[in-house]
């Protein structure tokens, strides 16, 4: 059989990916480069001086106290610029419609769940209530208008209630005002809350939410999927 001689395009390895991600994320946030670089140099900063302070004259010693340095900063880096990239990708979104379910969908550790669509939405003005669960108990939250969407999250408190009673039920706003959560945020945020559930109580309360769970059709217009933020 004759080979085919259309060639499959290469795609990009990790390292052009994450140059690609980063000259990205420096383009959106021109601090993202400074804070790596201060986050490289204090790593190598560090192997230099316990090199100096612990190596006792051995030359081997002194230079793996230096690379290690190095290494040390060098991995620093990468964390603050991926951290700085995460913001970046969310500042993007931040604002549009499901842009808390995007965070909520594709975020989540730390054995916290969140449904893939809104529970409450208001077809008029598109706020809507995303609701999440973990540790720190059943977690709705409000985006759109803070003033509009506190109905709508009491109104899904009173009926996550009647299913789930006993269990803790907090409110969170992403709506853009000063005592809002910020979009990137919102998931350390939830990590930040009380331990209240176990791991089996979670799993035993996702089964009773389930039973109010896809009953809600999504008004024309609005696809919280189209925000979602791609996976790392």
């Amino acid at each position: 059989m004759a080979k085919s001689t259309n060639k499959t395009a290469k795609t990009p390895g990790r390292m052009a990916q994450l140059i690609s991600v980063y000259r990205m994320t420096i383009k959106a946030d021109q601090t993202a480069l400074w804070w790596s670089l201060l986050a490289l140099a204090a790593g190598v900063l560090a192997g230099l001086l316990a090199s100096i302070f612990f190596s006792a004259g051995n030359v081997f010693t002194s230079v793996a106290y230096i690379v290690t340095g190095v290494l040390a900063g060098l991995l620093a880096a990468m964390v603050v610029m991926s951290r700085r990239a995460e913001r970046a990708a969310y500042s993007q979104i931040a604002g549009q419609a499901g842009a808390a379910g995007a965070v909520l969908g594709s975020s989540l550790r730390r054995n916290w769940r969140a449904a893939d669509m809104p529970v409450a939405i208001s077809p008029r003005t598109k706020d809507a209530v995303w609701r999440a669960l973990g540790p720190g108990g059943i977690v709705l939250v409000g985006e759109g208008s803070r003033t509009k969407v506190q109905a709508m999250l009491e109104e899904e408190r009173r009926k996550v209630q009647r299913i789930t009673p006993g269990v803790p039920v907090s409110f969170l706003y992403v709506t853009g005002d000063k005592e809002s959560v910020p979009l990137h945020k919102l998931a350390s945020s939830l990590y930040k809350m009380k331990r209240v559930l176990s791991r089996n109580e979670i799993a035993a309360v996702d089964k009773r939410l389930a039973a109010i769970a896809g009953g809600m059709p999504i008004p024309k217009g609005i696809d919280p999927n189209r925000v979602r933020a791609s996976r790392k």
